[in-house]
């Protein structure tokens, strides 16, 4: 059996009880390592589940023929940071599982993809997400534009392995330079889901680096008066500018 498990995004609590109970259970536990990062270590995720944890990278998810055939045998566990299905890669191995005559439990959580609602944008006025990564690339802004009076969310570039993320204020700069106006008021959130995340709402050309990860931008669009309502929580106090 392969348990495809959803762990929040703060820290080994956030996982449910179904989930860890599916843990308990199996005889490999792996833990997607390339998507996202939680807010502990490693060993605290251990210590709760009382399994060890294999660091799962890409290469090893996507060509999945391990997770397979372990799985043809056996339980296996892969734990995703957020939400099951946030990542194509995860779907990938979910059908290949099911074409394997294998038993799939699926254990959704909570997501960037909801988590994001805290700013006070409506969910359902959320167009097409884009990413913003270290490579130059003219995509986000074509979603930008093509999302018009929708809100925009942009995650950002990020290596777990290497400990390299992108700052909010590093994938802003990447727009303007594809022509983004800095006059424009966004949403800079970092650390979503934890205890005491960071959510800034100013001008692009004044957003600063905020130095904890990982972090996203909402780019609004066309907004009702208790969204604006809701992100005047989140000026910043002493910036006149924004």
């Amino acid at each position: 059996m392969l348990s495809i498990i959803g762990i929040g995004l703060n820290d080994a609590q956030d996982i449910t009880l179904k989930g860890l109970e599916l843990v308990k259970h199996a005889d490999f536990v792996y833990l997607e390592n390339y998507t996202s990062t939680l807010q502990c270590p490693l060993e605290d995720l251990e210590k709760l589940y009382g399994k060890k944890i294999i660091l799962a990278e890409r290469a090893f998810v996507e060509d999945g023929s391990v997770i397979i055939d372990q799985a043809t045998e056996g339980n296996v566990a892969l734990l995703v940071i957020g939400d099951v299905f946030s990542a194509t890669t995860h779907m990938s191995l979910y059908m290949e599982a099911k074409a394997n005559d294998i038993e799939v439990r699926v254990v959704h959580n909570a997501s960037v993809l909801t988590a994001i609602s805290i700013t006070g944008l409506q969910l359902y006025k959320l167009g097409k997400t884009t990413s913003i990564s270290w490579h130059d690339s003219d995509a986000p802004m074509n979603v930008i534009k093509d999302n018009a009076k929708l809100h925009t969310l942009c995650l950002l570039d990020l290596a777990p392995k290497e400990d390299k993320f992108m700052e909010s204020a590093e994938a802003l700069d990447r727009l303007m330079k594809k022509g983004f106006d800095g006059e424009t008021k966004v949403v800079v959130c970092a650390q979503l889901g934890s205890e005491a995340p960071t959510i800034i709402y100013q001008k692009a050309k004044d957003v600063q680096p905020l130095g904890k990860f990982p972090q996203c931008v909402v780019i609004p669009g066309e907004l009702h008066f208790m969204e604006e309502d809701a992100l005047d929580l989140y000026k910043p106090l002493n910036n006149s500018s924004a």
